[in-house]
């Protein structure tokens, strides 16, 4: 499962507006589209490549709803609340439709995918539906539904990367870019929709990913996030040279480019990442110390009943060798209260693998029962909703506790940090991250400095999910 809002609990879903270049001329596109995003990193990095096909085939972006002819909402199908809250925006789209003539809107994505044409035959609120590997009929659809007819295209493709088209970066702030490696995913984890949204698992070629990367740095981009539902499942065979390639050599070769180049990956899955994806980062240091690693609950009968292949001592095992290795890694978490037939022991074997693994961070939801997958055929969602939200609230609590903790063991150390932008408070501020991830705020002051360049920062104080400090000369 790949990346949500960290230490959010569930009803709360990632959204904003994507938007493309723009032409000077207003009359050199055919038609202007505005993206709207919801869910996980990689709807958000689907989005960009939604927007390069559209405007290499002359359709122009908008950040401006009213002027828009094509609105697209790229969807998640994650938790039941994503998907709510994007029935409730494709309502608030139909007044628009109304007032507009020959407004088309569609929806992308994992909820495309999964209920297919019943958003044309019972809702009524779309013009196309269009499936995560089909992106590229987009402008053959568009003329389809110009005609009246309702386009669909829900394919799923055992082959399809999008590795040969160049993503239009959306609403960036020219220093993070998000990289996709990898689409699809193999583990039928009991209680996710991914493998039935997004098929099976296949890689793109690493030349390309490099390539992309390199293309990234050169255009004044410092941090690029390798993105994967499962990372460290990456492999690719390249045929020309004989040899098979991994996701340790493929992080490898992406730090190489420059030591400038900052790297992230997202996400891991614990039963597969190696010792050697851990030495690489070690050996690197513009890899990041940081590593997303998904317990999903820390009783060892849920995590049987979740399909997650691992029990709880081989997990505490795999955070023990991260640390061992490398000794000030950030670890990070996502986290389900109230699956199927969890019982108070349950749980509190999941708080008591929290205080084990100290989390930085977490992503923290409780448990949402999704149509079609494995938990909802074979299990019966048991758990009473109260009792799902008093476990996600001690959850959070507990990691509100933690990430406090962790972050007043920073306070008088020094760390790199790159700069981002301005603090959301302040112009007279910078915001950056360290390589653990964590983020700090640190006044300006007579610093010539920009957004993209490493500075030195002393942590002087903090609060719960930011650390405040100051450049050191």
């Amino acid at each position: 499962m790949l990346d949500y809002v960290s230490d959010k609990v569930q009803d709360e879903t990632r959204q904003g507006e994507a938007f493309a270049p723009f032409s000077e001329d207003p009359n050199s596109y055919k038609k202007r589209f505005f993206i709207e995003s919801y869910g996980c990193a990689m709807n958000f990095a689907d989005s960009e490549i939604v927007a390069s096909i559209l405007n290499s085939e002359g359709f122009g972006a908008t950040k401006n709803l009213e002027e828009a002819d094509l609105i697209f909402i790229n969807t998640c199908s994650i938790r039941e609340k994503a998907e709510l809250t994007v029935r409730k925006r494709l309502t608030e789209f139909r007044s628009l439709k109304q007032k507009k003539k020959g407004l088309l809107v569609g929806v992308l994505g994992c909820m495309a995918e999964r209920l297919k044409s019943k958003f044309l035959e019972e809702e009524k609120l779309v013009d196309l539906v269009v499936g995560p590997d089909a992106y590229r009929t987009l402008p053959s659809l568009v003329l389809e539904a110009e005609t009246g007819q309702k386009a669909v295209n829900v394919l799923l493709s055992r082959d399809e990367t999008y590795s040969d088209i160049s993503p239009i970066r959306l609403n960036s702030n020219g220093v993070n870019a998000f990289v996709s490696i990898m689409r699809g995913c193999n583990n039928m984890c009991s209680f996710c929709v991914v493998p039935f949204t997004r098929g099976r698992e296949r890689s793109r070629s690493a030349d390309s990913i490099v390539a992309e990367c390199k293309d990234l740095f050169e255009q004044g981009f410092r941090e690029v996030t390798l993105l994967g539902q499962n990372v460290d499942s990456y492999h690719f065979l390249d045929e020309e040279k004989d040899v098979a390639i991994t996701f340790a050599m493929l992080l490898e070769k992406v730090a190489l480019i420059s030591p400038l180049l900052r790297i992230r990956f997202s996400t891991s899955h614990p039963k597969d990442i190696t010792d050697e994806v851990l030495f690489t980062i070690k050996k690197y240091e513009n890899v990041c110390d940081y590593v997303h690693l998904p317990v999903q609950s820390g009783s060892t009968r849920v995590l049987q009943l979740m399909n997650r292949t691992y029990t709880r001592e081989w997990y505490m095992a795999k955070v023990a060798r991260i640390k061992e290795i490398i000794p000030h890694c950030g670890i990070s978490a996502d986290i389900i209260t109230g699956f199927c037939t969890e019982e108070e022991k349950d749980h509190q074997d999941t708080l008591s693998i929290m205080e084990y693994a100290q989390y930085h961070s977490a992503y923290m939801y409780y448990y949402s029962e999704r149509p079609g997958t494995l938990a909802q055929k074979r299990y019966m969602d048991d758990v009473p909703l109260e009792e799902k939200k008093r476990r996600l609230y001690e959850v959070v609590a507990l990691q509100n506790k933690l990430s406090l903790e962790s972050n007043l063991k920073d306070i008088g150390q020094s760390f790199k940090i790159l700069i981002e932008g301005d603090s959301k408070k302040s112009e007279t501020d910078w915001m950056g991250k360290n390589s653990q991830g964590k983020v700090f705020v640190f006044p300006k002051e007579e610093y010539q400095l920009q957004k993209g360049e490493y500075v030195m920062v002393e942590a002087t104080s903090c609060t719960q999910g930011t650390l405040l400090g100051k450049i050191i000369k």
